[in-house]
C-alpha cells in the first residue's frame, strides 16, 4: 500500500482536521486561539483543517462568525488550499453561498452534507450537490446517515460522482464494508475516513484521507498512526491504534465536541467551553475522557 499525500491538486487528501473552535468564557469566538490552533496542527504533521463542521459548532455561529472563522483559518494556514470549510445548510442556495464565500477566501475544497431538513430523495440529493458544485470548488460529500437521516449509499455516491462531480466522500456510517463497494462503483471517487474509531479499518480498505477529530488534542501521534495505517504498516499502526482507541471512539459519540475539547484543555491546547444547546461534559463521561486522555499522555502521545 502507498501513503496518498496531500497535494494542492487534491487538497482533500491526507489528514484534514475537523477543527474544534476555541471559545472564551463568555462564549465568544477566540480567533487568536483558533489561529494558533490551526498553526499548531499544521506544525505537528496534519495537512489541513476543516472549519465550520459539527466539531466546530457551526450550527451555533452567526453568519458573521462563520465567515470570519474561514478567514481566520486561511490566514493562519498561510495557504487557502489547506482549508476545507463545511458549507452545510438547510437550503441548497444557502449552502451554495457558503461555498462561494469559501471560494472568495481562497479555500481549496468544501465539505457538504446532504439536505438534512427532511429526508430527501435521490433526485433532491443530486440537485443539492449539483447546486453547490456549480461554484467550481471541489466538493467532498459527507455521509452521516445517523444525524441527517439521508444515507449516501455507494450507489448514490457513484451517481453524485458521475452527475454532480463530487471528488470524495467523508464516510461516517461506520460500515467499513462500504469501502469496497464504493471502490467498485466509483473507482475514481476518493474515500476519506469520517470517524476516528474506524481509521485503521478504512485505511486498509483504501482510504486516502482522514477528516479527523482527535488530532485536535494529539496531532503528532494521530499523524503517525494515519501514515502507518495507509501505508499498511501494521507493526506500527496497530499498537498506536489500540492505545488511542479509548479516545478515538468518542468521535462517534453524541458528546464528541465536549469530549475532544476536554482532551484539548487537559493537554494545554485550549478547547474551551461549548455553546448551548450542548452542555459541559460531567459525571462518568467526563471522568472517562479525563482518564483516557491521561493514559494517552502517559503513553507518550502528543
Amino acid at each position: 500500500m502507498n501513503d496518498f499525500p496531500w497535494t494542492a491538486e487534491r487538497p482533500w487528501r491526507g489528514i484534514m482536521v475537523a477543527t474544534a473552535l476555541p471559545l472564551r468564557s463568555d462564549l465568544s469566538v477566540d480567533h487568536d486561539a483558533y489561529a494558533a490552533h490551526v498553526r499548531r496542527l499544521l506544525d505537528h504533521g496534519c495537512d489541513g483543517v476543516v472549519p465550520n463542521g459539527s466539531l466546530g459548532e457551526y450550527q451555533t455561529l452567526t453568519d458573521a462568525e462563520r465567515a470570519q472563522v474561514v478567514h481566520t483559518a486561511v490566514a493562519a494556514a498561510g495557504d487557502g488550499a489547506r482549508v476545507m470549510p463545511g458549507v452545510s445548510a438547510y437550503g441548497s442556495g444557502e449552502a451554495r453561498r457558503w461555498a462561494e464565500q469559501a471560494a472568495e477566501a481562497g479555500c481549496g475544497s468544501v465539505l457538504l452534507l446532504p439536505p438534512n431538513a427532511y429526508r430527501a430523495d435521490a433526485a433532491a440529493v443530486r440537485a443539492h450537490y449539483a447546486e453547490v458544485g456549480a461554484v467550481g470548488l471541489p466538493v467532498v460529500a459527507y455521509n452521516n446517515p445517523i444525524d441527517t437521516k439521508v444515507d449516501l449509499t455507494p450507489t448514490l455516491l457513484a451517481e453524485l460522482h458521475r452527475e454532480a462531480g463530487i471528488v470524495a466522500v467523508k464516510e461516517f456510517s461506520g460500515d467499513v464494508r462500504r469501502a469496497f463497494e464504493i471502490a467498485e462503483l466509483a473507482p475514481d471517487l476518493d474515500l476519506l475516513v469520517g470517524a476516528d474509531d474506524v481509521l485503521l479499518e478504512l485505511a486498509l480498505a483504501g482510504a486516502v484521507g482522514w477528516i479527523a477529530g482527535y488530532p485536535n488534542a494529539f496531532p503528532a501521534s494521530c499523524a503517525e498512526l494515519y501514515h502507518a495505517a495507509v501505508a499498511g504498516d501494521l507493526a506500527t499502526a496497530l499498537p498506536l491504534y489500540r492505545s488511542l482507541h479509548p479516545l478515538l471512539r468518542w468521535d462517534s459519540k453524541t458528546e464528541f465536541v465536549q469530549a475532544i475539547k476536554v482532551s484539548m484543555d487537559l493537554v494545554g491546547r485550549h478547547g474551551g467551553p461549548v455553546r448551548p444547546p450542548r452542555s459541559p461534559l460531567t459525571g462518568a463521561a467526563a471522568a472517562a475522557v479525563r482518564e483516557a486522555t491521561g493514559k494517552a499522555v502517559a503513553d507518550g502521545h502528543r
